[in-house]
């Protein structure tokens, strides 16, 4: 069973809920104000900073002049480096770090121990005379040089890339919780999960700050959702433009730092080249990880990617992650009889979720928005990516998640489910609960099984 302190944290965190979602039906939303917002003046926010705090440089992004509908970028310190495979597919400079890592040990200098996301033990010498250095998830060393801290003009403070340091890695869509009502892909709690996650899994994680209902029912969120998903293939193809135009001007030693640094306006010069992404971003290997009704964004955008296809190029999904998705339906399954009153989110609550959320003439629990087991609900299962299913013991929602990961497996998807005991929805990424080893452990299950579809060496083990 839970806690007695989630116990308690639940009962206060329902009926701030049910007070706030009772308040947003009585108030009457303007429907023609299609900019919206992605975050409730209630929600703690995590201010961004681009330079590598805790291993992560964060910034935010404002991608549509029409709509509220922003990113916030997750790179992680391990993009600095740039090591070279071997032919047997091995990180030469992981060798040199064990190497070096050996002989710090043999001097007899106080050191500190770090485990990262392979389970290897990197080492800080905190000698008074030393320089400190630290070991980067793929064992290379990184240094104050590497950051490149600072612009030309000596205003921007933050980490801006350089042609030495061009990693590329997966990239990795993240779509928040809080039932498409409350939320935002920059709160404290949300930062936390992707600062984690992005270091886990070694990618760069774009949190999408999708609109929120009332003020934008369906199919905002979702078409906010797919939008960024185009975003990214139209970054991905301004930064070839870049490429090609630096090689048509030569490309030589006396082509100026300032010309190849220089921005790319698109047709239109609306939007323009995003430096982390093309210097680091791999499209052709992205992730959708989506939490509660998130998951049913991130299912969305996937049943999308399949139906566009080559249209999408070089942008390809090759797995997601639905995290107690937010699904529902109008016959009830087991568990939602038995939990019906569970922790956080209760049914009641999530009923008035949807009722936020779905225009009132559309409203059905059948909707293909809440029920992924509806038939003629294209495309094809057996088109879907692979789908790792999170659930929790104690979470209503259960059933029908394993239900949706069943189908999946019917037709050969690999479709994994892994359930958590005594665990509560939201138990890996609400704020309270962020610290818990649970959470930690299915941050680093997530980890092992992503690593199957985005890493060019196999499947990678976290610990």
């Amino acid at each position: 069973m839970p806690t007695v302190a989630v116990k308690l944290y639940s009962v206060f965190f329902k009926f701030l809920l049910k007070h706030r979602l009772q308040n947003r039906i009585q108030t009457p939303s303007d429907d023609n104000n299609q900019f919206g917002v992605t975050s409730r003046p209630e929600e703690s926010i995590a201010a961004a900073n681009p330079s590598f705090v805790d291993g992560v440089a964060t910034k935010d992004i404002h991608i549509d002049s029409f709509t509220s509908l922003s990113v916030r970028i997750f790179l992680p310190e391990s993009s600095l480096a740039s090591p070279e495979l071997d032919s047997r597919g091995q990180l030469k400079s992981r060798v040199k770090a064990r190497s070096d890592r050996d002989s710090v040990d043999s001097s007899g200098d106080q050191c500190l121990n770090r485990r990262n996301s392979y389970g290897a033990i990197g080492t800080m010498n905190v000698g008074a005379n030393s320089e400190q250095t630290r070991r980067s998830s793929y064992g290379g060393l990184s240094d104050a040089e590497s950051l490149n801290l600072r612009s030309d003009s000596g205003v921007y403070r933050g980490y801006s890339p350089s042609l030495e340091n061009c990693r590329k890695l997966p990239l990795m869509l993240q779509f928040h919780g809080g039932g498409f009502v409350s939320g935002s892909n920059d709160s404290v709690a949300n930062d936390f999960f992707c600062r984690r996650i992005a270091k886990l899994c070694d990618v760069i994680v774009v949190a999408v700050g999708y609109r929120l209902a009332p003020e934008n029912r369906y199919p905002a969120a979702f078409e906010d959702g797919l939008h960024v998903l185009n975003w990214l293939g139209k970054q991905a193809n301004l930064a070839e433009c870049s490429k090609s135009m630096v090689s048509a001007r030569g490309g030589g030693p006396e082509l100026k730092k300032s010309d190849v640094k220089r921005h790319i306006a698109d047709t239109f010069g609306a939007s323009m080249v995003e430096p982390w992404l093309a210097a680091h971003g791999d499209p052709s290997r992205c992730v959708l990880l989506g939490v509660s009704c998130g998951a049913n964004i991130a299912d969305y955008v996937a049943r999308k990617a399949v139906e566009l296809g080559k249209r999408l190029d070089p942008v390809k999904v090759v797995a997601q992650v639905l995290m107690y998705p937010f699904f529902i339906g109008s016959v009830p399954t087991h568990s939602e009889i038995k939990l019906a009153n569970s922790y956080f989110y209760d049914k009641a609550m999530c009923m008035l979720s949807w009722k936020l959320f779905l225009p009132e003439e559309e409203f059905s629990l059948d909707h293909p928005a809440a029920n992924p087991l509806i038939p003629d609900r294209g495309p094809p299962l057996r088109f879907m990516p692979p789908t790792l299913t999170i659930v929790a013991e104690h979470d209503w929602m259960r059933d029908r998640a394993i239900a949706y990961s069943e189908e999946l497996r019917k037709v050969n998807v690999d479709a994994p489910v892994l359930e958590y005991k005594d665990a509560v929805h939201e138990f890996a990424t609400l704020d309270m609960l962020l610290k818990t080893p649970q959470a930690q452990a299915c941050a680093e299950d997530i980890a092992i099984w992503v690593k199957k579809y985005i890493s060019f060496r196999g499947h990678e083990f976290s610990y």
